[in-house]
């Protein structure tokens, strides 16, 4: 629909629109110009209340003679000295930029409208990121606000080619997702199918940000194990973004996604590069051995129990003296029930009573369970080196998807033997290598298919001037991350 040339009936069109009359933070502003009705429409909170104060009054200081003939674009180009304003002729695109934070000038009698970018989100500052803390580096963080996160990144890019393309998803939310990738470095058919992928959703709002585009991008998904990584640190996005991964960012969220990605992109973490070599090797191998003792350690050792009597010698001592009131099988399902049910309660917990919470929970629910004979303290030990292992996993979605193929394996060790411990584990490996990543990315890489090099890059935290390769599977335009030569610009 076009702008018409009568104020009155553009505002009882926008009025219906986006109920002017009804929501109080939508504002409508009627003032003068040049002796003609004008109005300044706007959400309350979104507009920079200096900037509309100071156009207000250079416009009102206006003559007709100034602005007249041609008088959107005498008052664009002479009258508002703000750096960000353009002009629609249509009322779709003044409701969209009215709920997106701009402020839209329309005057009696032009069929024009002037769009003033003039918005400022309610934002928090950077800050650390909870989930990933390291004891060097950068402290600052990815906030909701999408502006700052591309800014955030771009401060440590400053790459002319790298490319933030902004879309719009969601019919009725017209949430803002920007794709960002190095131009010369991604593979362009990788991110072709991002942006066609993000642009074929159908939905009215991406309700729980980045998460719900995931699950459009990647189709529908019953597999644990996560195939898009999620990082607050945008040193972290800004090394991947050098490496030739896509990184998705969603307003509102103060996550960006990263894809595509393989199984070895969630056992690595910031920390292992604020650190020397070497400590950032021994760091790694620890982390490693915390991640298979989360998913082998409880099944093991309830097998090992139920074969006490042909192990040899040295393993002997394996095994409770006094089984406890409830079977050793329940006792480990009770306990990984227990487990999730402290992590449960302590997001819903308080800072103030999270201690209070981890006495109960720690220290009196297992100590008297032991002491009245419920549990045996070696059920109660090992899955609590289990729940270590979960926590020193850098990536909360792998850790699940680790804690779920766990219970899996302890159900089927229970009630098969030695022979349910065997098909748990060969049904655990089959899904690691059925699992594909986005763009059909083998999720194993670079075991399967295997690449010694960069496998051995996993392995070890070579330092960074050695590392010159960028991951295969990744088909950059760009392999070595020397500096690329000027004359192929």
């Amino acid at each position: 629909m076009k702008v018409d040339k009568y104020l009155r009936k553009n505002i009882e069109i926008l009025d219906r629109e986006l109920g002017i009359s009804k929501s109080f933070d939508i504002i409508n502003r009627e003032f003068q110009i040049g002796g003609k009705t004008a109005s300044l429409l706007f959400v309350d909170g979104f507009a920079k209340d200096d900037i509309m104060l100071w156009i207000m009054q250079q416009l009102q200081r206006v003559k007709r003679e100034d602005i007249v003939p041609n008088a959107v674009k005498k008052i664009v180009e002479k009258e508002i000295g703000y750096l960000e304003v353009e002009t629609t002729d249509r009322i779709e695109d003044i409701v969209e930029k009215v709920l997106a934070g701009p402020l839209v000038l329309l005057v009696d009698g032009i069929c024009e409208a002037v769009i003033i970018d003039a918005r400022e989100y309610p934002v928090r500052a950077p800050e650390e990121s909870d989930l990933e803390k390291v004891t060097r580096g950068a402290r600052d963080g990815l906030v909701e606000t999408i502006v700052f996160n591309t800014a955030l990144i771009r401060r440590r890019v400053r790459d002319p080619k790298l490319r933030n393309e902004i879309f719009q998803v969601g019919s009725r939310s017209k949430t803002d997702v920007v794709v960002s990738y190095i131009e010369d470095i991604a593979n362009p058919d990788l991110v072709e199918l991002v942006k066609s992928k993000i642009k074929s959703v159908e939905t009215d709002a991406l309700i729980m940000g980045e998460k719900t585009l995931q699950e459009y991008i990647l189709g529908k998904n019953w597999n644990p194990l996560p195939q898009a990584k999620f990082t607050e640190r945008p040193d972290v996005a800004a090394a991947h973004l050098m490496e030739g991964h896509i990184v998705i960012m969603v307003d509102t969220s103060p996550s960006v996604m990263i894809i595509p990605v393989c199984m070895f992109h969630f056992t690595q973490h910031a920390e292992d590069y604020y650190q020397s070599p070497v400590v950032g090797t021994y760091i790694r191998w620890v982390r490693f051995f915390l991640m298979i003792l989360s998913l082998i350690l409880p099944p093991l050792w309830f097998l090992l129990v139920q074969y006490r009597d042909i192990l040899p010698e040295a393993l002997k001592f394996l095994g409770p003296k006094e089984t406890g009131t409830i079977p050793i099988f329940l006792q480990f399902l009770i306990l990984e029930i227990g487990i999730d049910a402290l992590r449960i309660a302590s997001i819903h917990t308080p800072n103030a009573l999270t201690t209070s919470l981890a006495i109960i929970g720690a220290l009196l629910l297992g100590e008297f369970a032991v002491k009245v004979g419920l549990f045996v303290p070696e059920t109660i030990l090992y899955i609590a080196i289990a729940g270590i292992g979960s926590f020193g996993t850098p990536s909360i979605e792998f850790a699940m998807a680790i804690r779920l193929f766990r219970l899996i394996l302890l159900l089927v060790t229970g009630l098969l033997g030695i022979y349910g411990f065997a098909a748990g584990i060969l049904f655990v490996a089959i899904i690691f290598l059925l699992t594909k990543s986005f763009g059909g990315v083998r999720y194993t890489w670079p075991l399967i298919p295997f690449n010694g090099p960069a496998l051995s890059t996993i392995l070890l935290r070579k330092p960074v001037p050695e590392v010159r390769l960028r991951p295969d599977f990744l088909d950059t335009r760009d392999r070595d991350d020397a500096s690329p030569d000027p004359k192929q610009q």
